[in-house]
């Protein structure tokens, strides 16, 4: 098995590449305005409307774009090609890989989104009228819509690229070993590969944080629902020190022990959760449910991906506020759960990991939100609940107030608690991880003492942003910080095609060697057949001269 460089291993050395200097240097500059500038917020929000409104349309495009390109390496003879040597053996166990990739890249937003997300649809929805049995299948539809193929294929990308040029091509595990082709490998700590880097930790640094800030809302949520304490910036604060301070704990015992063993248990401890919703509430509507959204989806898959309602037809501000938001979130968050996927995937072939990254987490996804946001739907359609009042005054509320309609609601709200706790806890040290690997130059295992330091920046990026305007304010973090990554991704397509067809010229997949290989034994039973025929006639005219 080939070594793979291993970049930078002290801290002493880490602390001052470009690459790290830099870094920290643009996050204390944000976290010093978010703290001692009064206008923060404001500035915050109209940056927002900014963006959505004159960039929201490259989102919509780029996120089809990514998902074509997904499926082009799937079926194509490019998928055959290992993310490693040729008979490298997969990493990782198939369920230890799949509960990592989706811990790092999903959880918390399905626990917060899992409930709220459908009832908004239901409440507010693209288009058509509110609260009416067409509402309740869109907002099935437009949930799996959010979390089903595309974000997927956002991760697969930039996954498969760090794997195959650092597996495959012994480069750094860094995001500027993914434009080898353009920069050439003397240039992948130059100017431009260090620029590329801390582009990917800044985006990095905004999109985990919208995410942990989602499960700070939440948590808070949780105590509120249980011990009446307010779910404000005191209470999110707390949490922070708190749960940041596990993260820094579970990062030094290293991703084979920490986020492995806590994702493998929080992955049975919410479908666990999952089934007792299903199997106590409406079980037949979710399962209906789940089967017509479905089918909505798919044959609305096209018409979605595009959809941006240049004409206002539909609904004002819908787009900007969900399909917008999160393109540019996934594509933020892509970095770090692409760096981290990649991380966990070596020996992989590129067609059974994206197939894995892809449909897997995608299914996974669909039903969670036919079961918890099938059950809210149905609560609220048929039986005139609360939900969506408590949504409607903190999103944060949605998931708790269903379980609060469940016998043992108590039992059940500790039980999300602590699940989010954990994902919050996988998503921080995996995050640690990614950025430590892109300052000190792709060492997969980066310093203790650089995970620790951008620990706690990732948690103050949380609590500024929070501070700055709830989850506004975490929205317009996700877009600022997807946009300048969503043009990498660009050429970081280009390079991986570019790099892959040059094996496929050259003879070098495995799938091109199988078959020169079959070629030339054919020929050669052919030789031996046409040799024994000659044999044959040989003898033949030899016994009639006898």
């Amino acid at each position: 098995m080939r070594e793979n460089p291993k970049g930078i291993t002290s801290f002493s050395g880490a602390i001052k590449t470009p690459a790290f200097i830099v870094s920290v240097i643009i996050a204390l500059i944000f976290l010093a305005f978010g703290v001692f500038y009064d206008k923060f917020g404001t500035y915050v929000d109209k940056t927002f409307t900014w963006v959505v409104e004159t960039l929201g349309w490259s989102f919509i495009l780029g996120g089809s774009i990514f998902l074509i390109v997904a499926i082009y390496l799937m079926i194509s003879p490019l998928g055959e090609i290992k993310l490693g040597d040729d008979h490298e053996k997969p990493a990782y166990s198939t369920p230890a890989w799949f509960a990592m990739l989706f811990s790092a890249g999903m959880g918390i937003g399905l626990l917060f989104w899992g409930v709220s997300e459908p009832i908004n649809h239901y409440m507010w929805p693209p288009h058509g009228e509110a609260e009416t049995p067409a509402a309740v299948h869109k907002a099935l539809q437009y949930s799996f819509f959010h979390w089903g193929l595309h974000p997927w294929a956002v991760y697969a990308i930039v996954a498969a690229a760090l794997a195959y040029f650092s597996y495959r091509k012994n480069l750094p595990m860094l995001l500027s070993s993914t434009l080898e082709p353009l920069l050439g490998r003397k240039r992948l700590n130059g100017f431009w590969g260090n620029t590329i880097n801390i582009i990917g930790v800044i985006s990095t640094l905004f999109g985990i944080s919208t995410s942990l800030g989602l499960g700070v809302m939440q948590i808070g949520g949780g105590f509120e629902q249980l011990f009446g304490i307010p779910n404000d910036t005191g209470l999110w604060l707390m949490i922070i020190l708190v749960v940041t301070g596990l993260a820094i704990l579970s990062t030094t015992s290293g991703i084979d022990k920490g986020i492995k063993w806590l994702s493998q248990a929080n992955i049975g401890v919410a479908g666990l959760l999952l089934l007792f919703v299903l199997i106590l509430g409406p079980t037949l509507f979710i399962l209906e449910a789940l089967t017509h959204s479905t089918g909505g989806y798919i044959q609305n898959i096209f018409k979605m991906s595009f959809g941006i309602d240049a004409a206002g037809e539909g609904t004002e501000g819908w787009y900007d506020a969900w399909t917008i938001f999160y393109w540019a979130w996934w594509i933020s968050w892509a970095p770090f759960v692409g760096a981290f996927i990649a991380r966990v995937s070596r020996g992989r072939t590129i067609r059974s990991f994206t197939m894995g990254v892809l449909l897997v987490p995608t299914v996974i996804s669909i039903v969670w939100f036919s079961v918890f946001g099938g059950a809210g739907l149905f609560l609220e359609h048929f039986k005139e609940s609360s939900i969506w009042n408590a949504v409607s005054e903190d999103e944060a509320q949605g998931f708790f107030a269903l379980l609060d309609t469940f016998p043992f609601s108590s039992v059940l709200i500790i039980i999300a608690m602590l699940s989010l706790t954990v994902f919050f806890i996988t998503s921080a040290d995996s995050g640690t991880y990614v950025i430590g690997m892109l300052t000190s130059k792709g060492n997969e295992n980066p310093p203790l003492g650089l995970r620790i330091i951008w620990g706690i920046i990732e948690g103050g990026f949380a609590a500024v942003l929070l501070l700055a305007g709830g989850l506004g304010a975490l929205q317009t973090a996700a877009v600022v910080g997807g946009f300048p990554f969503m043009l990498i991704m660009f050429l970081m397509i280009g390079c991986l095609i570019y790099a892959l067809n040059r094996e496929l010229k050259d003879g070098s997949l495995p799938q091109e060697r199988a078959r020169i290989y079959a070629a030339l034994e054919d020929l050669r039973e052919e030789k031996k057949i046409r040799k024994g025929i000659i044999q044959d006639q040989s003898t033949d005219k030899s016994d009639k001269k006898e």
